[in-house]
């Protein structure tokens, strides 16, 4: 089972569209999937699931706990003003430190309108991720000026489904 992260809260996000198309790409190889949409955190989860009130917050616990135990994930990251978005940050934040995502598995897809790919947003989550000591898989796909090479909700490109099959697959096997 692999967790996908939709990494913005943005209502009807790309972010969103491309998690439930790496859900299905991961059913194809018989790989079974759920996506945490940070769209869906609660709306007091700011004031009420951080620092001192950690793990009080009875709407973001069963999302907390399902991070606590999944092993893989794949997060989906928007480029937001040069990094990625601070409600991904605030969300990590919530969970159990040091033990949630300490030795676990992820792998890292980058979304921009322009032309890095999200490079800078995956830098800074990796960093993270390292300190937090979880394993990043190197491939990286970096999906430049995605809101262009979208159609009906999903990525229409042919060389970036071939990175995120390619993905997939590592994913699975790492």
């Amino acid at each position: 089972m692999i967790t996908i992260i939709s990494g913005t809260n943005r209502k009807n996000s790309i972010s969103k569209q491309v998690a439930l198309q790496y859900q299905e790409i991961l059913k194809s190889l018989n790989m079974d999937s759920t996506i945490v949409d940070l769209e869906n955190l609660p709306a007091d989860f700011i004031a009420s699931a951080l620092y001192e009130k950690q793990g009080t917050n009875v709407d973001f616990n069963p999302i907390r706990e399902h991070m606590k135990v999944a092993q893989k994930f794949v997060f989906i990251v928007p480029e937001y003003n040069g990094s990625f978005p601070g409600i991904l940050k605030t969300f990590l934040d919530a969970l159990e430190f040091p033990g949630t995502l300490k030795g676990k598995k992820c792998a890292i897809v980058g979304l921009s309108s322009g032309i890095q790919g999200g490079v800078m947003a995956m830098s800074h989550l990796t960093d993270i991720f390292n300190y937090l000591g979880m394993h990043v898989l190197a491939n990286k796909p970096k999906l430049i000026r995605i809101n262009g090479l979208m159609e009906n909700g999903k990525v229409a490109d042919e060389a970036y489904l071939k990175r995120l099959k390619t993905q997939a697959q590592d994913i699975i096997n790492f």
